[in-house]
C-alpha cells in the first residue's frame, strides 16, 4: 500500500496473507496512517537522537574505563533532594497485586485465556514476549483493538470495565518496523506500536476508565523518560485525551537507568505508575555494557544471578525506595515457574510453594505487586497478598538504606560449570527456533517459561566466556573457547528430537547462535539481530 499525506509518503507491506486482510484493513484506514505519519515525523528524529547518545555513551566508558555514577549536576540534585511525588494513581491502578506476564496479543488462545485469569493487570507484550513478525503484529494488534470494542469473544471474556486492566507493553527503542516507511525510512517498532493502540483504542480506554497503561521497557535514561511523557503529552491533545490520562511503568532492566530512577520517575511524575525490576535484562545489560571488562564476569545464572545476591538486592531496595518515596508503586519480575509440566499434585504443590517463597522475599523487599505467567498459581498468591492492603506504598521498609554505585556494581563470584554452559545454549538455540520455527516470543522449557529476557542473559554469558577464555569449575579446569561452545552447541543439537523440531531450521537456528555468541563486537540486542537477519525474513515475514 503507497498513500501521499500533503509532503509525506507512506510505503505498507501488502497484508501476507487473506486470513489477515480484513484486519489489516480495520487497522491501517487512511486516518489512522495520517496520524501515524503525524506522530512519527514529529518524534522519529528525537528517537534516532537517543539512540546516538546511547552509542556515545557507551562508547565513552570503553574509552575511559569509567564506570556509572550516581549524577550529581544541579539539575538532578534538585530533583533527588526535593520532596515532589507523581500524581496520584487512579482507583484501577492503586492495586496491582499480580499481572500476567508474556501474554502474545498474536496468540488469540492466550491472550483470550489472560483475559479470564482473574488477575488485575495482562501484560499485553509486543516486546519480550512476541515474535515482531508481520502477521503477528497485524493479529496482536487487531485482537486489542478488537476487545476494547467489544468485538473479541464477548460471550468468552470479561468485558472492557470487569476485565484485568490492559498493561499495553510496545516494542522498546532498539526495534524498528520493517513492513512500514514514512518518507522513505523505516519507523521505530514503539512509534508503530504505541501510535496505531492510542489511535484505536485511546478514547475507548480512556472513557471506560481503564487506560490508556503502559509498560515501557528498555530505558536507559531520564531523557528518554521526557521523550516518552512528551509523546504522551503530543498524544493526549492530538485524540483530545485529558492531560495525565496515560499511566506508564518503566521497567529498569538496564543498568544505566539504575542511576537515575528518581530523574526517570521525575520526567514522567503526571503519568507514572511506578517502576519495575526486570532482572533477567538487567544483568544482561551489564554484559552489553561492561562485558568485555575480566571483572565482570557473570557465574552461573541458576546460582548466582538472583535477588539473594548483593548487587541485584541493592537493585530491587533501591527501586522500591525511589517508588515509595515519590508515591509510586514497585512491582518485581515475573515468575517463569509453571505448574504445567507437574505430573501430580505433589508434584504441582512443589511448584507453588517455590515461587510462593521466591515471591515471599519480593513482597519482604517491598514491592506492590509483581508478575506470573501460570494462572494457576493465582489462587496461593492471592492468598499471600490477602495479607497486605492495597500496596506497601506508605510502608517504608528499609528507612535507612543507602545504595551506593559500588553495591549495584558488585559482581559475584562463582564457578561457571558445563552445565550451566550448556543450559544457555539450549536456552538461546530454542529461541532463535521459536523465533524462526514457530513464529512465538517466548517458549517452554522443563516446565518454565524462556523468553527473549531469558534469551539475552544466556547468550550474553556465553560470548563473555568466550571472550575472556573463562575456565570451566569442573575438574578439567577446560577453558571456554570458540571451539569448545561449537562442540556444546552440536550435542545440544543432537539431542533435539525429529518430532518436536524441523531439523533443517534448527540446523540454521543453530548457526544463527554461533554467529551471535562469536561476533568479534557484541550484539546489543538478540531481537534486534534476529529481526535483520535475512533468516528470520525468509522464514517469518510472509
Amino acid at each position: 500500500m503507497n498513500i501521499s499525506f500533503e509532503d509525506h509518503s507512506v510505503e505498507i507491506s501488502a497484508c501476507p496473507n487473506a486470513a489477515l486482510q480484513h484486519m489489516y484493513d480495520q487497522l491501517f484506514t487512511k486516518d489512522a496512517l495520517e496520524f501515524l505519519v503525524n506522530f512519527v515525523t514529529y518524534f522519529q528524529p528525537r528517537v534516532s537522537e537517543i539512540l546516538r547518545a546511547r552509542k556515545l555513551r557507551k562508547l565513552n566508558f570503553d574509552i575511559t574505563g569509567d564506570l556509572p555514577k550516581f549524577r550529581t549536576d544541579v539539575t538532578s540534585t534538585t530533583i533527588t533532594e526535593s520532596d515532589w511525588k507523581i500524581s496520584p494513581l487512579p482507583t484501577k491502578l492503586q492495586n496491582r497485586h499480580v499481572d500476567l506476564g508474556d501474554v502474545a496479543p498474536a496468540n488469540t488462545i492466550h491472550f483470550k485465556s489472560a483475559l479470564a485469569s482473574g488477575v488485575e493487570g495482562v501484560q499485553v507484550d509486543f516486546d519480550d514476549g512476541e515474535c515482531p513478525s508481520w502477521p503477528n503484529m497485524i493479529q496482536g494488534l487487531y485482537n486489542i483493538v478488537g476487545f476494547t470494542k467489544g468485538e473479541f469473544f464477548p460471550s468468552e471474556v470479561p468485558t472492557l470495565q470487569s476485565a484485568p486492566i490492559l498493561m499495553l507493553r510496545p516494542r522498546a527503542w532498539n526495534m524498528i518496523e520493517h513492513n512500514v516507511l514514512i518518507n522513505g525510512k523505516q519507523i521505530p517498532g514503539t512509534l508503530m506500536d504505541f501510535g496505531l493502540l492510542m489511535f484505536h483504542t485511546g478514547a475507548v480506554l480512556t472513557l471506560s476508565n481503564v487506560g490508556p497503561y503502559f509498560y515501557l521497557s528498555k530505558v536507559e535514561s531520564s531523557t528518554e523518560a521526557l521523550l516518552w511523557n512528551d509523546i504522551f503529552l503530543w498524544t493526549q491533545l492530538k485524540l483530545g485525551i485529558p492531560r495525565g490520562t496515560i499511566r506508564a511503568c518503566v521497567l529498569i532492566e538496564n543498568i544505566l537507568s539504575a542511576f537515575e530512577m528518581d530523574e526517570i520517575l521525575y520526567q514522567l511524575k503526571e503519568h507514572s505508575l511506578g517502576l519495575n525490576c526486570g532482572i533477567w535484562d538487567y544483568a544482561a545489560s551489564i554484559v552489553t555494557k561492561f562485558g568485555d571488562r575480566s571483572n565482570f564476569v557473570l557465574p552461573d545464572r541458576n546460582n548466582y544471578v538472583n535477588i539473594d545476591n548483593h548487587f541485584l538486592l541493592s537493585y530491587m531496595r533501591l527501586v522500591v525506595k525511589v517508588c515509595h518515596r515519590r508515591g509510586a508503586p514497585a512491582t518485581g519480575g515475573m515468575a517463569a515457574l509453571t505448574t504445567a509440566s507437574c505430573k501430580n499434585e505433589d508434584d504441582k504443590k512443589r511448584i507453588i510453594d517455590l515461587v510462593c517463597k521466591a515471591k515471599m522475599k519480593e513482597i519482604n523487599i517491598g514491592v506492590d505487586g509483581f508478575l506470573i505467567y501460570d494462572p494457576e498459581l493465582l489462587p496461593s498468591i492471592n492468598d499471600i497478598w490477602s495479607k497486605y492492603g492495597l500496596n506497601q506504598i506508605s510502608t517504608i521498609l528499609h528507612p535507612d538504606l543507602n545504595v551506593s554505585a559500588d553495591d549495584l556494581l558488585l559482581i559475584p563470584s562463582g564457578a561457571v560449570t558445563t552445565a550451566g554452559v550448556q543450559r544457555n545454549i539450549k536456552i538461546g538455540i530454542l529461541f532463535i527456533y521459536s523465533w524462526l520455527g514457530n513464529g512465538k516470543g517466548h517458549f517452554m522449557l522443563d516446565g518454565a517459561i524462556e523468553d527473549s529476557a531469558t534469551a539475552e542473559i544466556s547468550r550474553s554469558q556465553i560470548w563473555q566466556y568466550i571472550f575472556h577464555q573463562t575456565k570451566l569449575a569442573d575438574a578439567t579446569g577446560e577453558k571456554i573457547t570458540k571451539a569448545f561452545v561449537k562442540n556444546e552447541t552440536f550435542k545440544v543439537f543432537a539431542e533435539c528430537d525429529n518430532v518436536t523440531y524441523d531439523k533443517k531450521i534448527l540446523e540454521q537456528c543453530v548457526q544463527i547462535f554461533l554467529e551471535i555468541v562469536t561476533a568479534s563486537e557484541f550484539p546489543e540486542f538478540i531481537t534486534t539481530f534476529l529481526y535483520n537477519h535475512s533468516t528470520f525474513r525468509a522464514l517469518r515475514q510472509s
